[in-house]
């Protein structure tokens, strides 16, 4: 596994406010190298994620972004109709993504959503969990082809960022489940179903995806999550704390003063 690197702020507003100012640094750096056509990045949802666009939108390092270039993708998504207000995608359109496309600055084909539910309520009420898994195999192995198809074989994504829930869960790779324990490097994105964090229908990377990313940054915050936090930094690859198993080039934690409460010489 990669090496962990953790930096820890004051609270969880500097802490959003860094993750947004590393973001665009990192993308304007990846966009300068030479031969470099485009940056792919997984963004994720959630409280700290909203957080992150929030100051993504604000932020003047945006304006320095040329992204017509950036190609956003999804870490994981709740497998719901496509305007549900769960939607992880939903939410970052309506908080950054949709002002950018209605004012020319990134082009909507550059927005990669997982794929939502299409069935009817009274399909998914009658659908056996059989074939709600035949259902999410088939969501998962579309979006596995469009990452292969943008971005080759063996597709690699730029950065991909993650929150942390305070069960130690990322992405949708909760404790319990079999996905976190996938390490078939072809498969590359599953599906979820009965997740303890609702809704019980997921997609999500895979670990062996994930850790093909060249940046791979973990960010949470609030006390809450400190003992998920200690736990997931105490071994690595621990399957009750799927967030353990965060790999890539550079595997960074960022995370707050009040996440960071029950780690060695940070207990008060």
């Amino acid at each position: 596994m990669a090496t962990r690197s953790t930096i820890v702020y004051p609270n969880p507003e500097l802490l959003a406010q860094a993750v947004a100012a590393r973001t665009l640094l990192t993308i304007g750096d990846l966009l300068a190298e030479a031969g470099r056509m485009r940056v792919d990045i997984a963004v994720t949802g959630g409280t700290d994620g909203n957080r992150v666009f929030a100051e993504l939108k604000a932020s003047p390092l945006s304006a320095t972004v040329d992204w017509s270039r950036v190609h956003i993708w999804w870490g994981d998504e709740r497998f719901v109709a496509a305007d549900d207000d769960d939607r992880n995608a939903k939410q970052a359109r309506r908080a950054l993504f949709d002002g950018m496309i209605a004012d020319g600055t990134l082009p909507a084909e550059n927005i990669h959503e997982m794929p939502a539910d299409s069935r009817s309520a009274d399909r998914i009420a009658s659908d056996s969990p059989e074939r709600t898994d035949e259902v999410l195999a088939e969501a998962a192995a579309a979006y596995q082809r469009e990452l292969v198809a943008a971005l080759g074989d063996a597709p690699t994504l730029d950065i991909a960022m993650f929150g942390m829930g305070p069960d130690a869960h990322f992405a949708s790779l909760f404790p319990g489940l079999p996905q976190v324990l996938i390490d078939d490097p072809h498969v590359l994105v599953a599906g979820v179903r009965d997740s303890p964090k609702p809704p019980p229908l997921r997609l999500t990377l895979t670990v062996p995806m994930i850790a093909r990313s060249r940046h791979t940054w973990v960010f949470t915050s609030e006390a809450r999550k400190a003992r998920a936090v200690a736990k997931a930094f105490a071994a690595p690859r621990n399957p009750q704390a799927p967030s353990s198993f965060a790999d890539g080039g550079e595997l960074l934690w960022l995370i707050d003063e009040g996440a960071a409460g029950e780690l060695p010489g940070m207990r008060r």
